[in-house]
C-alpha cells in the first residue's frame, strides 16, 4: 500500500486523502504549485523517507473521512466553495496582517531576527492576489460555470496557474523574510499573533492553489 502511495502525486493524494494536505504541510511538500510531483521524488528533494510518510497517509486513509471530496461535486459547487472559504478570507487576512507587520518592525526593526522588509512583502502579495482573484471573479469562474469548453477556458486557466507559480514564490520569500515563520523566544505577543496569522495564510493559500490546479482547473482541462 505505501509502495503505491510513494509513486503517486502528491496533488492526486491530496485529493484522495483527506487530512493529506496537513501531512504535506508538516513536512514542507509543496502539494499546490508542485502538485504534479510523485510522492518518492518530492521527499527526496527533501532528504526525507517517503515510505514514513506514506504510512501516516495509510492510516489516514483507513480513517473515515469526514472532509469533502471535491472532485464529485459539480464544479459551481466547488467555486462557490473557494469564494466564500478563501477569497474572502484572503481579503481578510491580509490588511490586519500588514499592520501587524508594520508595528513589529516600526518597535523591533533594530534586532537582527526583525522580519524587515515583511510589511511591503505583505502588501505586494495582497496587490498580486487581489488581481489574481479579481480575473477569477471576472473572467475565468463565469466561463466554468457555464460549462465552457476546452478552447475557451483554456487560455485564463494557463495564465491562472503561471499566478499560481507566482503566489509559490511569494510563500518562499514570506518563509525567508520570517525563518519559516518561526518567532524568536523572546518575541511580543503582537509579534507572536503575527506569525500565527501568517501560518494561517499560507495554509489557507495552499490549499486555495491546490482545489484550483489539482481538482478545478484539471477537471476542466479534461472535458
Amino acid at each position: 500500500m505505501t509502495t503505491a502511495l510513494t509513486e503517486q502525486t502528491l496533488g492526486n493524494l491530496a485529493c484522495l486523502i483527506p487530512g493529506a494536505t496537513r501531512v504535506f504541510r508538516q513536512y514542507k511538500l509543496d502539494f499546490c504549485c508542485g502538485g504534479n510531483t510523485p510522492l518518492r521524488d518530492a521527499a527526496l528533494q527533501r532528504n526525507l523517507d517517503a515510505e514514513v510518510i506514506a504510512s501516516e497517509l495509510a492510516a489516514l486513509a483507513s480513517e473515515s473521512g469526514t472532509e469533502t471530496d471535491w472532485r464529485n461535486e459539480p464544479a459551481g459547487v466547488l467555486i462557490e466553495f473557494i469564494l466564500e472559504r478563501f477569497h474572502e478570507r484572503h481579503r481578510d487576512q491580509l490588511p490586519e496582517l500588514i499592520r501587524l507587520a508594520t508595528r513589529v518592525e516600526q518597535v523591533h526593526g533594530n534586532k537582527h531576527d526583525c522580519p524587515n522588509g515583511l510589511a511591503e512583502h505583505l502588501w505586494s502579495m495582497q496587490q498580486e492576489l487581489e488581481s489574481h482573484m479579481l480575473k477569477e471573479e471576472q473572467i475565468l469562474f463565469p466561463l466554468l460555470r457555464r460549462d465552457m469548453q476546452l478552447p475557451q477556458t483554456q487560455g485564463p486557466i494557463s495564465v491562472m496557474r503561471y499566478e499560481h507559480e507566482q503566489h509559490g514564490a511569494a510563500l518562499q520569500r514570506l518563509a525567508e523574510l520570517t525563518n519559516d515563520i518561526t518567532p524568536p523566544e523572546n518575541a511580543c505577543n503582537t509579534w507572536r499573533a503575527l506569525y500565527r496569522g501568517l501560518e494561517e495564510l499560507r495554509g489557507d493559500l495552499m490549499q486555495h492553489i491546490h482545489l484550483e490546479n489539482n481538482i478545478l482547473f484539471a477537471q476542466a482541462s479534461a472535458h
